[in-house]
């Protein structure tokens, strides 16, 4: 019968070994680096960016969080046992170029090479979040940028309820709410934050309470205020998105121009009748809302929903992607909606995708941010640009 001895002596046999300079000298170069050590481990201590499978789930997780057969891959461990074995799987599995570093962490970690303590979360946020951290694409890293992350909602109405809802969910870890309007029974049929209870509270109080309930996780910050270009600036700063269900034109370019000085990405949604759009106006990657509405239409062609009518699930839709589209700005994920146009016709149930390129005549750019004035638009188009 073989020994363990025997069945490493094997393992390493078929594999390709190097040491930690060796390992050093592949990561630099841009190798993967997986670390196959157990939870416990991983959490004392890692090298930067390592994806973790502990062994004993390798090969039932590894496909999908390396997706890449052909790029190369260091394996470690603690001393460089389990990683040869892990090494001679991946190598099983088709993977074409792989390496265990002798040694592993522990001498990594001797010779003062770079290493990092990794974000954990507690066993309640563990099991709060399971599905995520499912999830190759968010795992406990991006989890933990959620938790930092910091989200102002322009209204707590119908588009801020159904986005705030699912991004309190998720564990954005501070939301903000911008809202000085109070509970109406007519808000009931799409303002899913509220209740019949708080008929007649303040908005953003309602909003609060729904939200922590939800989930204790997340800070819920209020501004009870209209917003205005005295305070939009010391309002927006520091948040990291912008999630937009204002319902006027003046506040949609009073935010944009605020949003664009200061950099901010904004998840821009309005909703009419049965139709809705979503798209991502982010000043430091792509056209931002003076690209798409150059100036307002006149006020008897963009009537409000108070005025038109909205379906009551609508909001509900397009709050909800906009909510998507926040998470997928937070965590760098796949492919947001920057430089595009998505309009949803619920009548017919169609989804469309529309360019949106800049507008060669709008001053309010980034590169002109030092420029813009933020400030009460006389007339809803001029533009905010110092001369």
């Amino acid at each position: 019968m073989a020994t363990f001895r025997d069945l490493l002596a094997a393992a390493k046999s078929e594999i390709s070994e190097v040491d930690t300079a060796g390992a050093a000298e592949r990561i630099a170069a841009g190798a993967l680096v997986l670390d196959v050590r157990e939870p416990d481990e991983y959490d004392e201590g890692a090298l930067p960016d390592a994806v973790h499978i502990p062994r004993g789930h390798l090969e039932a997780q590894v496909e999908n969080r390396l997706t890449d057969k052909t790029a190369p891959v260091v394996v470690y461990c603690a001393g460089g046992v389990r990683s040869a074995f892990a090494a001679r799987t991946l190598q099983e599995l088709g993977y074409a170029d792989v390496v265990s570093m002798d040694g592993g962490f522990g001498r990594w970690k001797d010779e003062g090479r770079p290493w990092k303590q990794p974000a954990t979360l507690t066993p309640e946020q563990s099991n709060r979040y399971k599905r995520h951290l499912l999830l190759p694409e968010v795992g406990v890293e991006g989890q933990v940028k959620l938790l930092e992350s910091k989200v102002l909602m322009l209204g707590a109405g119908g588009l801020g309820s159904p986005a705030a809802l699912y991004l309190a969910a998720a564990g954005v870890g501070t939301i903000g709410i911008v809202d000085m309007d109070e509970v109406d029974s007519s808000n009931l049929q799409r303002q899913i934050l509220h209740n019949v209870d708080r008929i007649g509270d303040r908005k953003v109080d309602s909003a609060k309470k729904t939200l922590t309930a939800l989930n204790p996780d997340v800070d819920v910050v209020t501004y009870d205020t209209r917003l205005d270009a005295s305070n939009i600036v010391d309002i927006i700063s520091g948040y990291d998105v912008i999630v937009d269900g204002a319902d006027n034109f003046p506040s949609r370019y009073l935010l944009n121009d605020a949003s664009v000085k200061l950099g901010i990405p904004v998840v821009h949604g309005s909703i009419f009748r049965f139709e809705g759009m979503v798209s991502v106006f982010h000043p430091l990657e792509g056209p931002t809302y003076r690209d798409m509405v150059p100036e307002p239409p006149p006020a008897e062609l963009a009537p409000s929903c108070a005025e038109a009518g909205v379906l009551g699930v609508l909001p509900g839709i397009i709050g909800s992607i906009q909510a998507l589209e926040t998470i997928k700005v937070l965590l760098g994920l796949g492919e947001p909606l920057i430089g595009r146009i998505l309009s949803v016709d619920t009548t017919e149930m169609e989804f469309r995708v529309f360019n949106l390129k800049p507008d060669p005549a709008n001053q309010v750019t980034w590169e002109n941010r030092d420029r813009i004035v933020v400030q009460e638009l006389d007339g809803l188009c001029a533009p905010g640009l110092a001369h």
